[in-house]
């Protein structure tokens, strides 16, 4: 049996930067769910399926295959053996990703690949219900937020530091309709569980928030 972390918390926490410096630190597998989900999300975009289409995500499904490969230490995910890393971070992706995430078939397709990666090795695992659904039976569990303010920031810095024209307001408005849809749908809504540790990393550095959450594990 693997030693498994959960880390869950809403959009723009800062969840996989943490998560993947905690993997290194101690050694353990990432597993960056919230990848997997935008991977399908770019096989629904790529077929002109529109978010609300229930019934066109679930048959879209069917012949969506996505995995997770390590090259050269790094995470890589593929979307029907077509390497999508590159394409998970947009904002249209990611909004597609949020909206069918809450459609039950579309997180089964993904559930028994989480598990199964859990079961066979250490992982950290990040995401919105690793805690409460996906692996609840975790060794740590760690809930990470922020504020709207703080996590509007890091992510207009962060377009800005690409070179993409944004609006601070826009994306915090964003933010707060993602935590609005993440946390009352009806399948695994975003919570904290039971036996989460909450860390709130509004006024921590990154390096602050990594040692926190090493305290926990082993």
């Amino acid at each position: 049996m693997g030693y498994n972390v959960a880390i869950d918390g809403p959009a723009g926490a800062g969840k996989s930067t943490i998560a993947k410096l905690v993997a290194k630190e101690k050694g353990y597998i990432y597993v960056d769910t919230g990848a997997m989900y935008r991977a399908l999300a770019i096989h629904f975009l790529k077929k002109g399926i529109a978010p609300e289409d229930t019934a066109g995500v679930v048959g879209a499904c069917r012949d969506a295959d996505v995995s997770i490969r390590y090259e050269n230490g790094v995470q890589q995910v593929y979307l029907n053996g077509e390497n999508v890393t590159g394409m998970l971070r947009t904002e249209e992706v990611g909004n597609m990703a949020s909206r069918t995430s809450a459609i039950p078939e579309v997180r089964e397709k993904l559930l028994e690949l989480q598990r199964t990666l859990a079961r066979e090795n250490d992982v950290i695992m990040d995401g919105r219900d690793i805690g409460t659904n996906i692996l609840p039976n975790a060794d740590v569990k760690i809930y990470l937020t922020a504020s709207v303010e703080t996590r509007a920031k890091r992510r207009y810095d962060e377009l800005k530091e690409k070179g993409e024209e944004c609006d601070l307001d826009t994306i915090a408005q964003d933010i707060k309709d993602r935590d609005e849809r993440d946390m009352n749908r009806e399948t695994a809504p975003l919570k904290k569980a039971e036996d989460a540790v909450l860390v709130d990393s509004s006024y921590m550095t990154i390096p602050e928030v990594v040692s926190e959450i090493c305290s926990h594990c082993k």
